[in-house]
């Protein structure tokens, strides 16, 4: 157990100013207490809009009408991130699973998808469902921790790496930690109720290390996720099934949503592009462009 410095506490910070994957130096005090010093530069994040209480994320005006965010890191410097989607029990949020591979694009992130519960729908249907992603160029894993599906290739792809599953609530993360590595789920468990932490309430990631080499962060269940300070004429390039189409655009400022000559929507009419894909993509776009509206009418007013 650690505290922060008091001054880390009143530095200025748009972002937590510390996370599960951090690098710090830190000291013991005569006490023999432990303190944090500094927090060193992060050289990547999976990050979202800080939720409050109620899911919905922290986006305020504040007094000069400038649109203010704030961030939180759910995992700070990972070598992967693994995100964990049903099958079915519950239905597979897709759309949630885009958002996530987009911020982990954002970041340069490796990025493992885990269609977990293939037990409950059978694999050749799994694949039907999650097979856009492997032709996108994503890597799949189909697991169950019934039948062990899937398990001794999780665990290699988890081998010697610092990992975090991330995922909505009830996909059976816990469980493919136990298959993983008997006790693994008990454990994270454990440590999450000595710390407090509401696991339904926030997003707090618990590292726990892995008999095969490598720790893996298991985190809470994702309720909503609104990315973090997301320009909207970005997003297509971290598509990576949309962006080749967007140089041939017949406007260098196509939204891909609604303009004549848009080769984006040429390729999802042809089938080129999945159609949920590009779903998702306008759903982020609109939400991201309107918030960008907000911002610079903010400005122009003051």
């Amino acid at each position: 157990m650690a505290r922060l410095r008091g001054r880390l506490k009143k530095e200025h910070s748009d972002t937590s100013i510390v996370a599960v994957g951090d690098r710090v130096s830190w000291q013991t005090l005569k006490d023999g207490s432990h303190v944090i010093e500094s927090v060193h530069a992060r050289a990547r994040a999976l990050t979202r809009l800080k939720p409050l209480a109620s899911g919905r994320g922290t986006r305020r005006w504040d007094r000069q009408g400038y649109l203010r965010e704030r961030e939180q890191v759910i995992i700070a410097n990972p070598d992967q991130v693994v995100f964990v989607i049903a099958c079915a029990a519950p239905d597979p949020h897709l759309k949630m699973l885009d958002r996530l591979l987009v911020g982990a694009e954002r970041q340069e992130i490796p990025a493992l998808i885990c269609a977990n519960k293939t037990d409950l729908i059978g694999l050749e249907r799994a694949v039907a469902l999650f097979g856009v992603y492997e032709r996108i160029g994503y890597p799949v894993i189909y697991t169950s921790a019934v039948t062990r599906e899937g398990i001794d290739k999780l665990r290699e792809h988890l081998r010697d790496k610092i990992s975090a599953l991330i995922g909505p609530s009830g996909v059976g993360k816990t469980s493919l930690l136990n298959a993983l590595e008997p006790g693994l789920g008990k454990r994270v468990m454990s440590v999450s109720r000595v710390t407090g932490k509401g696991r339904h309430t926030t997003t707090v990631a618990e590292m726990t290390p892995l008999a095969v080499g490598g720790w893996v962060a298991d985190t809470p269940g994702l309720r909503a996720l609104a990315l973090f300070d997301l320009d909207p004429e970005e997003i297509d390039a971290y598509f990576p099934d949309i962006a080749p189409y967007v140089p041939q655009c017949a406007f260098s400022d196509c939204s891909h949503t609604v303009e004549p000559g848009c080769a984006v929507l040429q390729a999802v009419e042809s089938g080129k592009v999945d159609a949920h894909r590009h779903q998702s993509y306008v759903r982020l776009h609109q939400e991201h462009r309107k918030l960008a509206d907000m911002y610079w009418w903010g400005i122009e007013e003051e």
